[in-house]
């Protein structure tokens, strides 16, 4: 008698915890900054600006590639998602293709970059669509932030990509990046300074201007795949946090910028071509380094 009313009672234990609403679950805050030059079958300016002949196809890959990763990350749980449009002139991402719970920026100029709107709050950053730097070797369209103008950025004396700089900004505030898109030389540039975080190998570069590609929707599989496998082990990856204060050199390809800035007592010329100066942390940095590669008067209203 007592065994079939222990039955009894576990069985309405059951009963009630099926009835009863779900509880609520833990947010799960993603920010995902997209570039362009990463994405599947970009190669040359054809795919990357406004007057490129296949910019208006290539931002359509770029937004799906994005969005792969937002329905990837929302179907692991994200209950928040930010995305950053960080390619060229910060409008290429189509945002009526998004959910509308997610919420895009765009646009510049902004504080902190390409990683703008990151803060503590978050728990996971992805990169979407990156590249090498411009001291690489290989890579496709390889450079870092202006490849008009810059020929190396490096953090306490070690040269780094934009994808390095991106997750130093998001180590500031104790966010791993967990997950990135691009090609080959993309990927090992980031892993040999944050570690073995998922990627999504969308390309493999054979020169400057040309790769071995994945089609587009092999790609949007492969980033959804990836996300997923990031978010599942989230616990395992570690902010990438460097050493303050930082010592920051910006290389110019231009000699008149570096002989402009170094009357500044806050800049050392390091060389004919580079520049030097402290900050107090990533942030700061971030916001010398967007002004003074990016200021021009067009900017004026």
């Amino acid at each position: 008698m007592n065994r079939r009313l222990a039955w009894l009672a576990i069985l309405a234990l059951a009963s009630a915890a099926a009835a009863a609403p779900p509880q609520q679950g833990k947010k799960l805050k993603v920010y995902v900054a997209v570039d362009m030059e990463g994405v599947v079958g970009t190669v040359t300016s054809d795919q990357l600006g406004p007057a490129g002949f296949e910019y208006a196809r290539f931002r359509e890959f770029m937004t799906r590639e994005a969005l792969a990763a937002v329905n990837a990350a929302k179907e692991s749980g994200a209950t928040e998602i930010l995305v950053a449009d960080s390619h060229g002139n910060g409008e290429n991402l189509l945002i009526e293709m998004f959910p509308a719970d997610v919420r895009v920026i765009r646009s510049w100029p902004r504080h902190q970059g390409m990683m703008a709107g990151l803060d503590s709050t978050f728990d996971a950053a992805i990169f979407i669509g990156y590249h090498a730097s411009t001291n690489n070797l290989g890579g496709v369209r390889a450079h870092t932030f202006s490849s008009a103008r810059i020929t190396r950025v490096a953090i306490n004396g070690k040269t780094v990509s934009e994808g390095a700089w991106g997750a130093a900004i998001a180590g500031h505030y104790g966010v791993p990046v967990v997950m990135m898109s691009g090609d080959d030389a993309a990927i090992a540039e980031v892993r040999a300074v944050v570690g073995d975080i998922e990627a999504a190998e969308t390309k493999r570069a054979l020169s400057f201007h040309s790769a071995n590609t994945l089609t587009p929707a092999a790609s949007y599989e492969l980033i959804a795949r990836k996300v997923k496998a990031a978010l599942a082990r989230l616990k395992d990856f570690k902010p990438y946090r460097v050493e303050s204060p930082l010592s920051i050199e910006i290389g110019f390809k231009h000699y008149t910028p570096v002989e402009m800035l170094a009357w500044l007592k806050m800049f050392e010329r390091v060389d004919s071509h580079t520049i030097r100066f402290r900050a107090r942390d990533m942030l700061e940095a971030s916001d010398i380094e967007n002004f003074i590669t990016s200021y021009n008067f067009a900017l004026e209203p």
